[in-house]
């Protein structure tokens, strides 16, 4: 949306930008605010993670280097990535796939962390904390599990900041 905003500014700079519908997404975009709640209500809630990091340049790609990093690999569920109701609303006027783009969007600083697994009945019902897979050995790869139980390599498509 930011895109065809500039393209039509480029073609005409008397042209106002139109985003009165997109508050939501242009905020988040724009004016990307650090979770530190989320790491105070981690402490609070007395789970360490064991590895975190913010998914500015794309969950795909921070997944993928906390793999690396800890040596794993990990199953991350489709249906279980947060989406907000704007988010796809945009992706279908645009035409884009709203996995595509959680996976593979930037320059928000929401956060990926691993916990352990006794750790998890402290955070399963929290509302701002979603659990969206799990590490696994090195060998079982790193996959996108879709809706139907088809594993998917996950690969990072790369973020271009602006």
């Amino acid at each position: 949306m930011l895109e065809r905003e500039k393209q039509a500014f480029l073609a005409d700079p008397e042209t106002q930008p139109e985003l009165e519908n997109y508050e939501y997404i242009v905020n988040r975009q724009l004016k990307p605010e650090a979770r530190l709640d989320i790491v105070h209500e981690l402490r609070e809630l007395g789970v360490h993670p064991t590895a975190m990091l913010d998914i500015s340049d794309g969950l795909a790609s921070e997944v993928l280097h906390l793999c690396a990093a800890s040596g794993t690999g990990a199953r991350v569920f489709s249906e279980y990535l947060p989406l907000a109701n704007p988010t796809l609303e945009a992706a279908a006027e645009f035409n884009l796939d709203p996995i595509m783009c959680a996976l593979n969007g930037g320059e928000d600083y929401e956060l990926l962390f691993t916990i352990p697994v006794a750790d998890h009945a402290k955070i399963k019902n929290h509302p701002d904390i979603t659990v969206i897979g799990h590490l696994t050995e090195k060998n079982d790869a790193v996959n996108l599990i879709t809706k139907s139980g088809q594993a998917v390599p996950l690969q990072a498509q790369g973020w271009e900041h602006f």
